[in-house]
């Protein structure tokens, strides 16, 4: 019989876990599901917590210890782990899943061609403030994820389905062995950035294997308080710029330290149009400004990358 795994990386969230791992259990599914913890050397008391949880009634709670810090080496660790099972499906430790969150992406492999298939993620503000400037456009920051009420296969970049709810039929891992998250894009601890799914996503997209959006496959997405301010948001572009710049930006002729001249007119041009918004009022200044971030943030990156390679043997 088929069996899916719902798979959840962990790093010191201990007191969500219990409401986690509850609502999982809570799910009904046509064929059996079990659920896999990976910690990632946690220094709270989420091994003992997981413990307790482990005893009581529903799916069968397996934990394992990965030991390399950083969510993409968890994620690795969680395909792995999953190889057995026909299908996994991720969830953050920040989150709980809205009802038939399983079933809904059994039936979509069921039903389709899917190897991958990623639902809505909806940013709970239930018992938080979310402060005025941010806006709509910014909640994808935040790992929200809609793209409307009907099920459909996914063939471009511009709609992305993250992590935060994705679940994948487990041979595309297994036929693809080299299909593995991007470890330069390695997010350790409580750091910001990452982008190893936008990568993993952009590689599905690249080989030609099927993805899909279903909404009917949802999760809530608690959001930390330290995330909800600006400064946040300005970070976390600076650095997806610096990977951008050093992993994806191609060389050029014509270059300053192994910067383009161009990159550093677009920094300017992003940097001046961000302070005559802000000054304005305008909508939109925070996401200019994280564009500012993210071109500063590239030209780092180019930097780092020119001075790699000028100091290779």
């Amino acid at each position: 019989m088929k069996k899916i795994t719902v798979a959840v990386c962990s790093y010191n969230r201990a007191n969500r876990l219990p409401s986690l791992i509850r609502a999982l259990r809570n799910q009904q599914c046509s064929i059996p599901f079990d659920l896999l913890i990976v910690e990632n050397n946690c220094t709270d008391n989420t091994h003992e917590i997981l413990l307790d949880l482990q005893s009581e009634a529903g799916a069968t709670l397996r934990i394992v210890n990965e030991i390399n810090q950083g969510i993409s080496y968890a994620r690795n660790r969680a395909i792995e782990e999953c190889l057995n099972s026909n299908f996994m499906l991720f969830m953050d430790d920040d989150e709980l899943p809205c009802e038939n969150l399983i079933q809904a992406a059994v039936d979509t492999f069921e039903a389709t061609n899917a190897l991958c298939v990623g639902g809505k993620v909806i940013v709970d503000f239930s018992l938080l403030q979310r402060p005025k400037w941010l806006e709509d456009n910014l909640l994808g920051f935040l790992a929200q994820v809609d793209y409307g009420t009907d099920l459909f296969q996914i063939t471009v970049p511009s709609t992305p389905v993250w992590t935060a709810n994705i679940a994948y039929d487990m041979l595309v891992f297994r036929d693809n062995p080299d299909l593995r998250f991007d470890l330069r894009y390695n997010r350790a601890g409580k750091g910001v950035g990452g982008g190893e799914d936008v990568i993993m996503f952009e590689e599905l997209l690249k080989r030609n294997l099927p993805v899909y959006y279903q909404p009917k496959m949802a999760t809530l997405h608690s959001v930390d308080t330290w995330k909800l301010k600006r400064r946040y948001f300005i970070n976390l572009h600076f650095i997806s710029g610096i990977k951008y710049g050093q992993y994806e930006i191609e060389d050029f002729k014509w270059s300053i330290l192994g910067i383009p001249p161009f990159m550093l007119i677009h920094f300017i041009r992003h940097t001046l149009l961000a302070a005559f918004m802000f000054i304005r009022g305008q909508s939109g200044s925070i996401r200019q400004a994280m564009n500012a971030s993210h071109s500063l943030g590239s030209i780092l990156g180019k930097y780092r990358s020119w001075k790699s390679q000028t100091l290779k043997p």
